[in-house]
């Protein structure tokens, strides 16, 4: 009788263990389909809004593009603005997660400078002149605005979340972390403004990098 109560309970615990894991496994592929929806919903409102200009794209066309429901935009969007700044929001996580994963032994600035440029491999050729005008039209939009500099915002709180955690800093003590943070995101924001401007266009990568030595001189100098 006691080896079947025995045996009863292992059978038990691992039935539950599988349920337990499948379970799992169900709510990560939930997650990942979330985060794919949210992010083709993103790609398709941006994409409209450079053919089409901002004016003329819908919530309506966003959804279609996207193959879901204008009901499944609004679950994940209050409105296109918000929808085309996603990508900056989703690129924050990726630097703050870069700059998580960067060699211990790196000194700070170049982590941070590897973190960065690491996610503009793709803008290392310079661009069509229609491409760079057709994106300038659209983030310099008033009725974006606010959604931009939410986006601002929220990546250098994300930057400077992870330069205080590699630097073992507290940052709710030490303003130190949100203040390279901020330097940081204002010399990309210079270099942004140099490439909107350059005419012929010219790579982004290579003015970031220039953006972000300049700096690390001028701290150097300090």
């Amino acid at each position: 009788m006691r080896k079947f109560a025995e045996y009863a309970s292992i059978t038990m615990l691992t039935r539950m263990g599988e349920r337990t894991e499948a379970a799992t496994v169900r709510a990560n592929l939930r997650e990942r389909k979330k985060v794919a929806t949210r992010q083709a919903l993103s790609s398709a409102a941006l994409r409209l809004a450079l053919e089409r200009g901002l004016d003329k794209v819908f919530i309506e066309d966003i959804a279609a593009e996207a193959n879901v429901s204008p009901r499944t935009f609004n679950n994940y969007f209050s409105s296109k603005y918000e929808a085309i700044c996603s990508t900056g929001l989703d690129r924050s996580e990726q630097f703050g997660a870069a700059l998580r994963s960067r060699p211990a032994s790196e000194p700070l600035w170049v982590a941070i400078t590897k973190a960065i440029l690491e996610h503009y491999e793709s803008n290392a050729a310079a661009p069509e002149r229609e491409s760079v005008t057709a994106l300038w039209l659209v983030m310099n939009a008033p009725a974006i605005q606010g959604e931009y500099l939410k986006v601002n915002a929220a990546m250098q709180r994300v930057l400077a979340e992870a330069i205080a955690e590699r630097a073992g800093i507290d940052i709710e003590r030490d303003m130190s972390p949100e203040i390279l943070a901020g330097a940081v995101m204002a010399a990309s924001q210079v270099a942004l403004s140099r490439w909107f401007e350059a005419d012929p266009p010219v790579p982004l990568r290579p003015l970031l990098r220039r953006a972000l030595r300049q700096l690390s001189m001028a701290f150097a100098e300090a």
